[in-house]
């Protein structure tokens, strides 16, 4: 009797799974076509009907109350933030001056750390609310846990329209000894707006998000341009794989409740093909950082700098050159004056869906989705001769 090799068990098979980002997977055209002035983009995130499913992200160099209002009318949504320089001075426009002309990220986040050390106002966020108001915008506004109560109470007494509650990494239970833990069941329990949550990778934390209440769930833990969290921590998922883990945990969710709870991708999208693969992958709309600080109308004069970059102690962000500015409506409708994939991206995602026969975000989180490592350079070869 020949004796059978034994079998070892591989601690790595077991501990490591394969995650997927936008370059290593691409969508799969079906048996139908539409035409693209049959797609639907409209969406729902908090109870609001958004005609695009764009939003831009709470970042200092991203949205003031002006460009809330501004995407508004366009039919997206901006979130500003109320912790960054807009709620600790009545005029950032001279810090931001001095950010942008550092003559280094190190420079410039000194800068920030300063700036920084200002207390946050309540009569600036409710004065920042008010204008976004007045304007006919949809007051959107963040805030990190520690916060979260208090801001939570101001905001809502100034006519905020949402609320959310963003942090690194957002979970349904978190340990400490040391201070006080928000529940997000009481939060959302107690506002008479709602209450958003971000930023997870974890199907499982976002399933417990969903039942404490969350009207939306972030997905996303350092993709963005300027955040530095995955070099400095080393955590994160690849967005592909992080937001099908929590599409399949809100799906899970609404089967068991009735209630559905919107996804939303949130950073590492440059492209409109980008975009494209996080709605096949399951989100609902899409958060935009860097993408839309190249908006002339951006109050970041052509640069982004991380959420985090301010810290004094452990910055997780940095400040980078955005390049080439665009109006907001030439970035988000067209038409494109470049060749890449970074303008009219609207319509870009307009064109994919049309392509892939998916006429609503709906439908588009159906399509056929496969691993293509390959796919940013296949047949390639005279564009990438063309840069050298």
């Amino acid at each position: 009797m020949i004796e059978q090799p034994t079998l070892t068990r591989d601690p790595a098979a077991e501990r490591l799974r394969r995650a997927y980002g936008f370059d290593e997977v691409a969508l799969v055209p079906g048996a139908v076509t539409v035409d693209p002035a049959e797609v639907d983009l409209a969406t729902e995130v908090g109870g609001y009907r958004l005609g695009i499913p764009f939003i831009a992200a709470a970042m200092d160099a991203v949205a003031d109350a002006d460009f809330a209002v501004r995407m508004t009318h366009h039919g997206g949504l901006a979130f500003v933030n109320l912790e960054g320089l807009y709620t600790r001075y009545e005029d950032a426009e001279p810090i931001i001056r001095r950010v942008a002309d550092a003559e280094s990220a190190e420079a410039a986040g000194a800068t920030l750390a300063d700036a920084y050390t200002a207390p946050i106002r309540d009569e600036l966020i409710s004065a920042l609310i008010t204008r976004v108001k007045a304007q006919g915008g949809v007051a959107a506004v963040a805030t990190t846990p520690a916060s979260a109560w208090h801001h939570a109470e101001v905001a809502a007494e100034a006519g905020a329209d949402l609320f959310l509650v963003q942090s690194q990494v957002s979970s349904a239970r978190h340990i400490s000894t040391s201070t006080r833990v928000l529940s997000l069941a009481d939060l959302t329990g107690g506002l008479r707006l709602p209450v958003l949550v971000g930023n997870t990778v974890s199907g499982e934390a976002a399933y417990q998000l969903m039942h404490q209440g969350a009207a939306a769930i972030l997905v996303g833990v350092g993709p963005g341009a300027a955040c530095t969290t995955r070099e400095v921590l080393g955590i994160g998922v690849p967005q592909v794989t992080a937001t099908l883990d929590v599409a399949a945990a809100r799906d899970r969710y609404c089967a068991e409740t009735e209630r559905y709870v919107p996804v939303i991708t949130d950073g590492g999208m440059k492209t409109g093909g980008d975009i494209a693969k996080a709605i096949a992958s399951g989100a609902d709309a899409v958060m935009l950082g860097s993408p839309f600080a190249a908006a002339l109308e951006a109050p970041g004069r052509g640069f982004n700098w991380g959420m985090a970059a301010p810290s004094p102690t452990l910055p997780r962000g940095t400040r980078i050159r955005i390049g080439e500015r665009r109006p907001l409506e030439h970035i988000l409708f067209g038409p494109a004056a470049t060749q890449h994939g970074t303008e009219n991206l609207v319509g870009a995602l307009r064109q994919s869906m049309a392509a892939l026969g998916a006429r609503t975000v709906e439908e588009m989180h159906r399509v056929e989705m496969v691993i293509a490592p390959a796919i940013v350079t296949e047949g390639k070869s005279w564009q990438l001769s063309a840069r050298e």
